[in-house]
């Protein structure tokens, strides 16, 4: 099967790509645009796991990005177990026509405890103070240790809230980078997110945002 890379860059629109953004301005110009439908709802987890699987949220189940436990009684947003998707994603199809095919998926919603050979996400550590502290979820587990010996440890509070900045999105793509080096995984799928969050407190394309692009 070809080598195949993924990035999904929340908030990246054809407009948005221009001088303040002079790679993908000249990558773009040698490259074929296609569109892509629209998925309803149109927030992170129902997208990506529509993406992860071609069916609906109403196949595969994620229709937010939290909803109400009725058997707790609470709202919860962002879970993180990759059980929750109900279908079957991609990387699963491509095993079954092809053994030799390996996934990476680097920070791709939901992440955790799924079939992928190789997962990067975004874990805190929530200390018994009541702290949060950053801190990521790999698999291999020994992955972890080996991402934080290169680029330190994650920065999730760079990774969304009002402090979000392109920081998140270096490390995960750098973490991309290692692991494909490390694994050489057939697909890698690379989440970057701090457009999404910056579009959300400045609006698209704003003389605010422009700098944030051109870092």
């Amino acid at each position: 099967m070809r080598k195949t890379v993924v990035i999904n860059v929340v908030g990246l629109t054809p407009a948005s790509i221009g001088e303040n953004t002079p790679f993908l301005k000249q990558w773009s110009e040698g490259a074929k645009m296609a569109s892509v439908g629209h998925v309803w709802p149109a927030v992170t987890c129902s997208v990506q796991a529509t993406y992860l699987t071609g069916k609906w949220p109403t196949e595969h189940g994620i229709v937010a990005n939290g909803w109400y436990f009725r058997d707790e009684c609470e709202p919860k947003l962002w879970r993180q177990s990759n059980k929750l998707v109900e279908a079957p994603k991609i990387w699963k199809v491509a095993k079954a026509i092809d053994p030799s095919f390996t996934c990476a998926n680097i920070c791709w919603w939901y992440a955790m405890y799924s079939t992928a050979d190789y997962a990067v996400t975004p874990r805190p550590q929530y200390l018994s103070d009541g702290r949060k502290m950053p801190d990521c979820y790999t698999f291999p587990m020994e992955l972890r240790p080996q991402l934080e010996a290169r680029l330190g440890t994650f920065p999730l509070f760079d990774f969304w809230g009002p402090r979000t900045t392109i920081k998140s999105s270096r490390w995960i793509a750098d973490a991309a980078i290692e692991t494909d080096k490390l694994h050489d995984p057939t697909l890698t799928l690379v989440y970057l997110p701090h457009l999404d969050y910056n579009t959300q407190r400045y609006g698209p394309m704003t003389r605010a945002l422009r700098p944030i692009c051109a870092k």
